[in-house]
């Protein structure tokens, strides 16, 4: 792309000989109009305005624009610029996104690992391609980041990377930032010691930490986090390392009232593991301590793991079933979750859920959002869940396939029902929007 190429020649009157001119009126007076040239140098546009422009474009497209001249070129090292990034780093050539250069990565840690702020690494399924995250992470000794996300796009290749090399070139940006505020580290090999040196160089400074299926961290080490971090407002963790003392350390007098935690309770040897219970006055103290606390549990077990769940009242406002649930659980439920605000219930066999449904809608009196996919709900139960429910439900998201025709409502009629209790109109899906 040349400069040249850029300047905008725009000659908006020139008169010919060869065209016919007016004779009255206001257009006479075009015969008397001189050629004019008009030169828009774009090269010479303002730093902020150019900043602006390449604020919108792609990384490439960015990089292109830098070579057009050498005031483009000052602004793509502006700071402002690299504060946000994102690192693409894939191995398969029919990946979806396209994996950043490596002499583009090599020119960011030289010029630019200073001003950068908020970044993320996306890695394909690949162990190279978390490897090579892992390599950038241990270059960052002279970083500020705030917020850093590991993401991985297929099965978590970060668990294929050695444990010491990971959280080696992890522990690099802990020590390195001081003011780590938001940190995305699922599906990792992080264990307790490096979580401790995190604490030791950013605990002024943590809000939210997302650390789901990390197998090699305890909750000794969400322990220290929790006992440190005063500032801490979300939480993302696996279920087995929840446990009453945890609970306890969100609770204590000096820690930050938390907003969010989220709990997935995952089996990784179905049918082999046996779920630990949580003490309702553990539950308890947190909500006495943070009573606004959002407490969304990721289910995904067998049936007949769920035998130490909903037993006794639990504070939880986000339930999400990913695989089959009985109507049994469903049941306790209704009686056992009075803080419940959404429900999704993406599998449950072929038992309608009538009676279950109505006794969510009659004591879950905060329930906003439903979501049901692959279960069967008979068409008058549904018209009584929603009369129950009102206009508070939200979000209402159901497939067309779990609705049950019967003698009072067909499929097209129960639109109109449900659309006159919820006070606009409304429709199954045909795709789940959950």
């Amino acid at each position: 792309m040349k400069r040249n190429s850029l300047s905008v020649e725009n000659k908006i009157v020139q008169l010919s000989g060869a065209v016919k001119q007016p004779k009255l009126g206001f257009y006479s007076s075009l015969n008397q109009t001189h050629t004019h040239t008009v030169h828009l140098d774009w090269g010479s546009l303002p730093h902020h305005v150019v900043l602006r422009i390449f604020q919108y474009l792609p990384l490439l497209d960015r990089a292109r624009a830098s070579s057009v001249c050498r005031r483009w070129n000052e602004v793509f090292h502006i700071p402002d610029l690299w504060r946000k990034f994102e690192f693409e780093l894939n191995q398969s050539a029919t990946s979806y996104f396209k994996s950043t250069h490596p002499d583009l990565i090599q020119q960011i840690i030289k010029k630019h690992s200073a001003h950068l702020q908020y970044v993320s690494f996306k890695v394909d399924s690949s162990i190279e391609s978390a490897e090579a995250a892992c390599g950038i992470l241990s270059q960052l000794v002279n970083c500020s980041i705030q917020t850093l996300g590991l993401i991985s796009t297929a099965k978590p290749s970060f668990m294929n990377v050695s444990e010491s090399h990971f959280v080696s070139a992890l522990t690099v940006v802990f020590i390195n930032s001081k003011s780590l505020s938001s940190i995305k580290i699922e599906n990792t090999p992080v264990d307790d010691p490096s979580l401790k040196i995190l604490v030791a160089n950013n605990s002024d400074t943590l809000r939210l930490l997302k650390m789901s299926s990390c197998p090699h961290v305890s909750s000794d080490g969400i322990l220290c986090v929790a006992d440190h971090c005063q500032g801490l407002r979300e939480l993302a963790l696996n279920y087995y390392i929840l446990t009453d003392e945890l609970l306890f350390a969100l609770s204590s007098e000096t820690h930050v009232n938390l907003e969010h935690l989220r709990i997935d309770v995952v089996s990784e040897n179905p049918g082999q593991i046996k779920f630990h219970a949580i003490k309702k006055h553990s539950w308890d103290a947190l909500i006495k301590h943070s009573p606004r606390v959002n407490v969304a549990m990721y289910f995904f077990l067998c049936e007949e793991e769920f035998e130490m769940f909903f037993k006794e009242e639990t504070p939880v406002t986000h339930l999400y079933f990913g695989c089959s649930v009985s109507k049994v659980v469903l049941g306790r439920i209704a009686l056992y979750c009075p803080r419940l605000t959404e429900l999704v219930v993406c599998a449950n066999g072929l038992q309608p859920l009538d009676n279950e449904l109505i006794c969510v809608a009659e004591h879950c009196t905060n329930l906003k959002a439903l979501g049901l996919s692959e279960c069967e709900v008979s068409c008058s139960a549904f018209v009584e869940f929603v009369r129950l429910c009102g206009r508070r439900l939200t979000q209402l998201s159901i497939m067309e396939e779990v609705l049950i025709p019967d003698e009072d409502y067909s499929l097209d009629e129960i639109h109109t029902e449900v659309s006159k209790y919820l006070g606009r109109v409304w429709f199954p899906d045909v795709m789940p929007l959950w």
